[in-house]
């Protein structure tokens, strides 16, 4: 996407999801993290507060220089160590076996193989390990879905590639991961076509 991917894109999400809404929401998804945690998506930092105790180290995946800086503060300021350690979650460098959990916060939607970033994630979680996430998707509404179909491309395009129909539940289901709980809805204060959540854990066998 060029300039406007590099430099804008960042900054929008970066606002976006600092909305007051996704704070209890974060603070739900990273509830139960404990150890050496990937973070797919990692985008501004703005799970970094949300960190528990338990969590010793984060491995954040961002493709996003700009993305990278503006997580600066919140990195600095986090008692747990976080490190910048990949770029593109579909190819993850790092050894089998390695993490106790992982986590991702509306993330799937915008990576360009799903399939491959899930694929990728079962590689790297040691077994029975758990995979964090809050996820939006496809509606449960048929009317909701039709706007939903109706908007994609024009949000692709503004937001970095970012779908409004993926299915998040089938798409860890097919990647091989059982899902251990899970709560849809839609989030508050915000349009339904972008707001229909999936939140749960997930686990590596």
């Amino acid at each position: 996407m060029g300039w406007y991917g590099d430099h804008v894109v960042p900054r929008i999400i970066d606002v976006a999801c600092g909305a007051k809404t996704a704070p209890p929401l974060r603070r739900r998804v990273c509830a139960g993290l404990a150890g050496e945690v990937v973070e797919i998506g990692f985008g501004t930092g703005h799970n970094v507060p949300f960190y528990p105790p338990e969590v010793t180290s984060v491995d954040a995946v961002e493709p996003s220089d700009t993305g990278w800086r503006l997580a600066a503060d919140r990195i600095r300021a986090s008692s747990v160590p976080v490190r910048r350690g990949g770029r593109d979650a579909q190819v993850l460098p790092y050894e089998d076996d390695r993490f106790d959990a992982a986590l991702s916060t509306w993330t799937l939607c915008t990576v360009p193989d799903p399939g491959a970033a899930l694929a990728e994630l079962r590689r790297v979680l040691r077994p029975g390990a758990s995979l964090h996430f809050v996820e939006h998707g496809l509606a449960p509404d048929e009317d909701v879905r039709r706007w939903q179909r109706r908007l994609e491309p024009v949000n692709k395009r503004l937001l970095g590639g970012c779908h409004l129909t993926r299915r998040t539940v089938p798409l860890l289901t097919a990647a091989g991961f059982t899902i251990r709980e899970v709560d849809f809805f839609y989030e508050e204060a915000a349009p339904r076509f972008l707001a229909a959540d999936a939140l749960g854990v997930a686990l590596s066998p």
